[in-house]
């Protein structure tokens, strides 16, 4: 794959990675405020209060966190292997625009 895609791509995958992050962090950031100021933790979503596991909540906010963190660093290392590859290298001499040399 050429090396200026594989840099388009990583900046899309880093783009999708902060977007589920801020995603998750505002669905969680209620629930992360309940665990540590009360022993209960409730969901408002439906408009009535339902009972939820603080430590199911927090584990769930830990693995959402984990996906952003795995998307943002996967595009990082595809922007570095495409930023490290070998652009004109691999050009062929009949495909080469400008003054001939040789």
């Amino acid at each position: 794959m050429s090396d200026i895609r594989l840099i388009m791509i990583g900046s899309v995958i880093i783009f999708v990675g902060f977007y589920v992050a801020s995603m998750g962090g505002s669905e969680y950031s209620q629930m992360s405020m309940q665990a540590s100021q009360f022993d209960d933790c409730y969901d408002y979503s439906s408009g009535n209060a339902v009972h939820v596991s603080c430590v199911q909540v927090e584990h769930d906010a830990l693995l959402y966190l984990a996906l952003a963190l795995g998307l943002i660093g996967g595009g990082s290392y595809i922007i570095f292997r495409g930023i490290r590859g070998k652009w004109d290298q691999n050009v062929k001499s009949d495909e080469m625009i400008g003054p001939k040399h040789g």
